[in-house]
């Protein structure tokens, strides 16, 4: 599956072959789904449609990952100018329109992943009235689960659901820029103020002394007492979810652009210097970090495409300039690896871009296998390498 050293540099000549056999695969899935939902995870590098549930029918608008597939179209378009990509895109953004004002399937923090890369992309990129608005709802959906005085935004489930009630996610970092967006559009300052309480309440609480981080933490809702971290897909309440990691390096770094709260820019460099530290020989770090050289867990190589966006946002936000060279270093080192190793030997192989993700592995759910957002931050590393003044949709 994967070489025994570290990879090189990656070089214009990898990156743009790298990117072609991404675009025809994403061209392919095009034909293959149309304007349904490939469910979030391969089988067998096939992605299948995405099941009926409540009421949502096959290859339906539901769960936390369809926008992925929506951000994939987006960049294919920017990369290309080929208006198959744009307006397959703009497809699933009138249908996340539609899901936000039919209110279907909305109870969860991961609004922020939703709309950030369908609709808020659609209103950067081509000015779609109607996808501001829809983005506009969804902050307001998110905001409903800001919780007074915990300063934290529930991440699942009904807030009246007692076994969710208070709980928050790393991820949640990433479901940031929506309001830091909504904020920007509106100036009220609800949206900005929720941004800063919450990320400086996972700063302190979700990320550990040794640098290290829960996949998940609980407050009390009533009083905002923090009362215990834990996990749902690590390997132990005490490990360290890499997937979990990488979302740090990511959103600590991309919040402290936009707070300029120091404590968050520390934060980033705590978790890239931690991730860092972990990772075996090909610099793809297994499911969990707790596991090194010659174990035989699974790779999950979404978490190594999540660290190379995270440590080029934090190369870009870095104050100390031999710091930023160093991560701008080994993001290039983990691209290459990626694209080495990790990607279908042809690409007619698989429907994925990257192979070799987890999703959840104690649930065994998604175990080495593609996966929607592995493939997103693959296809954005690969643009944040060939076009640096790219600007992201977070």
């Amino acid at each position: 599956m994967t070489s025994t050293s570290p990879a090189a540099g990656t070089t214009e000549t990898t990156t743009d072959a790298a990117i072609a056999a991404a675009l025809s695969t994403i061209r392919r899935n095009i034909a293959k789904f149309g304007g349904s939902y490939p469910d979030d995870t391969t089988v067998d590098d096939r992605y299948e449609l995405r099941p009926a549930e409540g009421g949502i029918p096959l290859g339906g608008n539901r769960g936390w990952t369809t926008s992925f597939r929506t951000g994939l179209l987006w960049l294919a378009w920017e990369l290309t100018g080929e208006e198959d990509y744009r307006d397959a895109a703009r497809v699933d953004a009138a249908d996340f329109e539609r899901r936000v004002s039919a209110e279907e399937d909305l109870d969860t923090h991961d609004l922020g992943f939703l709309y950030t890369l369908s609709t808020v992309a659609a209103w950067r990129l081509v000015g779609d009235p109607r996808a501001r608005d829809a983005s506009l709802l969804a902050a307001d959906h998110l905001m409903r689960r800001f919780l007074e005085p915990a300063g934290i935004i529930q991440a699942w489930g009904d807030l009246s659901d007692p076994a969710q009630r208070g709980r928050t996610i790393i991820d949640s970092l990433m479901n940031m820029p929506l309001l830091t967006w909504a904020h920007e559009q509106t100036g009220e300052e609800r949206f900005a103020d929720a941004v800063v309480r919450h990320t400086a309440q996972l700063r302190e609480h979700i990320l550990r002394e040794d640098d290290s981080t829960f996949h998940t933490f609980y407050w009390d809702a009533e009083t905002g007492e923090a009362l215990r971290g834990g996990t749902e897909q690590g390997a132990a309440d005490e490990s360290c979810w890499a997937r979990g990691q990488a979302w740090g390096i990511y959103g600590f770094a991309m919040n402290y652009a936009v707070t300029r709260d120091e404590r968050l820019l520390e934060a980033s460099r705590r978790c890239t210097e931690y991730f860092l530290r972990h990772l075996p020989a090909d610099e793809v770090p297994f499911w969990d970090l707790v596991y090194t050289d010659g174990s035989d867990a699974p790779r999950d190589s979404s978490a190594a495409a999540i660290a190379v966006c995270g440590l080029l946002e934090l190369a870009k936000v870095e104050t100390d300039a031999e710091r930023a060279a160093e991560w701008t270093a080994r993001a290039h080192s983990i691209l290459a690896s990626l694209i080495a190793n990790y990607t279908p030997v042809n690409a007619e192989d698989s429907d994925a871009l990257i192979l070799h993700s987890v999703y959840d592995l104690p649930k065994g759910n998604g175990v080495d296998e593609g996966t929607l957002w592995g493939d997103y931050f693959y296809l954005e590393a690969l643009m944040r390498v060939a076009r640096p003044e790219w600007r992201k949709y977070w």
